[in-house]
C-alpha cells in the first residue's frame, strides 16, 4: 500500500507554476500581434483623436497677453497692460510659423481675426513703451481691437487643452460666462448631420436584412456545389474597386440609363425617374456594396441549424410559418446581430458613395471629416467629428449589448 502523503501547498505551488508557463507562452505567441496593433493602430488613432481638444496655439504664442488677461472679466474694456503684451507677443511671433497656426485658431472663434492678426502684425513693433500708448496705436490700427469680443476669444484659450471642437461639433459653445449653449439655428449643422448619418446607416442596415435573410436561408437549402457557386456570385463585387462600382450605378441610374430606359420602354413610367444625386441612389449603390456583409454571417449561422427541428415542429401539429417563425429564426438571432452591427458600423463610415452619387443634403459625417482634413486643413474639428462617431457607435453597440443580453437571460 502506497502511504506516500501529498503536500498540498506543493501541490498548488506546482499548479500555479504550470499555470504561469502556459499563460506566458500564450503571451510570446499573442505578443507580436498585440505590438503590431498597438504601433500601428492604437497609438495612431489616440494620437489623431487628442487633436479633438488639443490647443496649443494661443498659451504659445500669446503667454504674455494670456498673463495680463489672466484676472479680466471678460465684460470690460482688456486692461492698458493687455495691449502691450499683445504687441510684444505678435512682435516676436512675426517672423516665425506659429503666425498662421493663430490667425487660423482665433478665426475658428470669431471670422475675419486673421486678417485682424497678419494686419497687426505688418505693422509690429509699435512705438508705444507702455499700455496706455499700446492700447491707442493698436485700436488706431484696427478699431476691433477696442472689441471685446476679439479678447475674449484669446482669453478663453488660456489652457492647453480646450473643449471648443467638441462642443462645435454638437451645434454648442462657450459664452463670455463660461457656459455652454448653443449656436445660432444659421450656425449649427453638425447634429443634423450626425442624424442624417446614422438614420442613413440604419435604413441601409433594414433593407440589407430584409434583402439579404431570405437570399442566406435559400443558399442553405441548396446543395454545396449550387451554394458555393452562389457565394461566389455574392462575393464577386469584392474583387471590383468601389469606384468601378459607383461608376457602374451613376450609368444605370442616371436619366438616360439603362433602368429609365427599361422602365420608359415596358410602359411603367412615361418619363425619367430622379434616381441619381439624391438619397435613394445613396441607398441602392450603398445596399449593393454592403449586402455581403449581410449575407456571410446570416449564411455561416443558418448552415448550423439543423433542419430537423423545423421539420419536428410541423409534424408535431405547427404551422409551416409559424414552426419557421418561433423555431428557425430564434437560432438565427447571433446571425441576424453580427450581419446588422457589421453593416450599420461600415455604413456609418461611408464617404464615397454618398459623395458621388448623393446630393448636398445627402452627405454624411465623414464627408466633413474629409472636408477638414483636406481643404481648411483644421485637424482638430476633424478628429472631435471623428471622436463624437466614435463615441456614438460604441454607445449603440453597448446599448445593444445590454438589450440582446437581457433578451437571452429571459429566454
Amino acid at each position: 500500500m502506497d502511504t506516500t502523503i501529498v503536500n498540498p501547498d506543493a501541490v498548488r505551488r506546482a499548479m500555479k507554476t504550470t499555470q504561469r508557463r502556459k499563460t506566458a507562452r500564450a503571451m510570446i505567441l499573442v505578443g507580436p500581434l498585440a505590438l503590431f496593433l498597438l504601433v500601428i493602430f492604437v497609438i495612431p488613432i489616440a494620437s489623431l483623436l487628442t487633436r479633438a481638444v488639443d490647443n496649443p496655439e494661443v498659451i504659445h504664442t500669446l503667454p504674455r497677453t494670456l498673463q495680463a488677461l489672466q484676472h479680466w472679466d471678460r465684460h470690460a474694456a482688456p486692461p492698458d497692460l493687455a495691449y502691450l503684451a499683445l504687441s510684444q507677443d505678435l512682435t516676436q511671433a512675426k517672423s516665425t510659423s506659429a503666425a498662421g497656426e493663430l490667425a487660423r485658431r482665433l478665426n475658428y472663434e470669431v471670422p475675419g481675426y486673421r486678417s485682424l492678426i497678419f494686419k497687426t502684425m505688418r505693422h509690429m513693433p509699435i512705438q508705444a513703451t507702455d499700455g496706455a500708448a499700446a492700447r491707442q496705436d493698436l485700436v488706431k490700427l484696427d478699431p476691433r481691437w477696442g472689441n471685446t469680443r476679439y479678447w475674449t476669444a484669446i482669453a478663453s484659450n488660456d489652457k492647453s487643452w480646450s473643449p471648443y471642437y467638441l462642443l462645435a461639433s454638437l451645434d454648442l459653445r462657450t459664452n463670455n460666462d463660461g457656459h455652454i449653449v448653443s449656436m445660432p439655428p444659421d450656425t449649427s449643422a453638425f447634429r443634423a448631420i450626425f442624424a442624417r448619418t446614422f438614420g442613413i446607416s440604419l435604413v441601409v442596415t433594414l433593407v440589407a436584412l430584409i434583402l439579404g435573410y431570405p437570399l442566406a436561408y435559400w443558399i442553405t437549402r441548396l446543395t454545396k456545389r449550387q451554394a458555393n457557386l452562389v457565394l461566389i456570385c455574392i462575393l464577386i463585387p469584392f474583387w471590383t474597386s468601389i469606384l468601378v462600382r459607383i461608376a457602374a450605378w451613376v450609368v444605370l441610374l442616371q436619366r438616360e440609363g439603362l433602368i429609365n430606359d427599361a422602365l420608359m420602354q415596358l410602359g411603367i413610367i412615361s418619363q425619367p425617374l430622379p434616381l441619381l444625386f439624391n438619397r435613394l441612389g445613396v441607398y441602392i449603390a450603398m445596399v449593393h456594396i454592403l449586402l455581403p456583409f449581410m449575407v456571410l454571417p446570416l449564411y455561416s449561422v443558418m448552415q448550423s441549424v439543423p433542419p430537423s427541428y423545423q421539420r419536428a415542429a410541423i409534424s408535431l401539429g405547427s404551422h409551416p410559418f409559424a414552426a419557421f417563425w418561433r423555431v428557425y429564426v430564434p437560432q438565427t438571432y447571433p446571425g441576424v446581430a453580427a450581419g446588422s452591427l457589421l453593416v450599420f458600423i461600415i455604413a456609418v463610415g461611408y464617404y464615397i458613395t454618398p459623395a458621388l452619387l448623393g446630393g448636398a443634403g445627402d452627405q454624411m459625417i465623414s464627408y466633413y471629416v474629409a472636408y477638414f482634413t483636406n481643404q481648411t486643413i483644421n485637424w482638430g474639428m476633424a478628429s472631435a467629428l471623428g471622436l463624437i462617431l466614435l463615441a456614438g457607435t460604441l454607445l449603440l453597440y453597448t446599448l445593444y449589448r445590454r438589450i440582446s443580453g437581457k433578451e437571452l437571460a429571459l429566454g
